[in-house]
């Protein structure tokens, strides 16, 4: 993992970045329903669980768009990172918590898939804060509420004017037309990524899906 350093100059958003970081400090979210017919029914012939799966179409959609990697170091030094891993929760029904836990992305399935069977396991515990150590910055958040669907979702986070890597929710899947949706919301900065942008991702995550482990 590298951290590339660059400008908005170099970026070509040279007046987006100063007027959404100084004139006008935005980030907005994006929300979608996507199909997860495909990726449900193939999992259940793989014998694999859905969210690693999903999670793992969700990392290669993010490592494929460099405007989903970019990140402000503490020297205040604007950069991408050359590879991101998910940060997502895992819930304990009992105390009605959950825990951080983050897996090393890999574009093989199978090696990502024991990785985040091996971490959920091991460092899903019963504290908010992973007992796994961040061993850098290159993390980008997915948040599940499996308990109920959604047609908007926000996030209030007053450092967000300066925090550029995206953070994902998701919602219950719903069948509709013979079809399952699953509510998808991502938010990110407005200095580093447009609608354009976050309409290109979502178009991008759904043929991921479609496509899963096709031979």
């Amino acid at each position: 993992m590298a951290f590339h350093k660059t400008t908005p100059e170099a970026l070509g958003r040279a007046d987006e970045f100063y007027h959404f970081t100084e004139e006008v400090p935005c980030s907005f979210s994006f929300c979608a329903d996507i199909d997860v017919t495909a990726l449900y029914g193939r999992v259940k012939r793989e014998g694999v669980r859905f969210f690693p799966a999903f999670l793992h179409c969700l990392a290669a959609e993010v490592n494929a768009r460099r405007e989903f990697r970019m990140h402000e170091n503490a020297a205040g030094e604007l950069g991408w990172f050359d590879s991101t891993n998910p940060c997502y929760t895992v819930f304990h029904e009992e105390q009605k918590r959950f825990t951080d836990v983050w897996t090393e992305y890999d574009e093989d399935f199978s090696v990502f898939y024991e990785r985040y069977l091996r971490d959920r396991k091991e460092y899903g515990g019963r504290e908010m804060k992973p007992s796994k150590p961040y061993e850098d910055e290159n993390l980008f958040n997915v948040s599940c509420i499996p308990w109920a669907s959604f047609t908007g979702f926000g996030l209030n986070v007053p450092k967000s004017m300066r925090f550029f890597s995206p953070i994902f929710t998701v919602g219950k899947y719903y069948l509709r037309e013979g079809k399952l949706y699953m509510p998808f919301a991502a938010q990110v900065h407005h200095a580093v990524c447009d609608g354009w942008h976050v309409a290109a991702f979502v178009n991008g995550l759904q043929e991921r899906m479609n496509d899963f482990l096709k031979k």
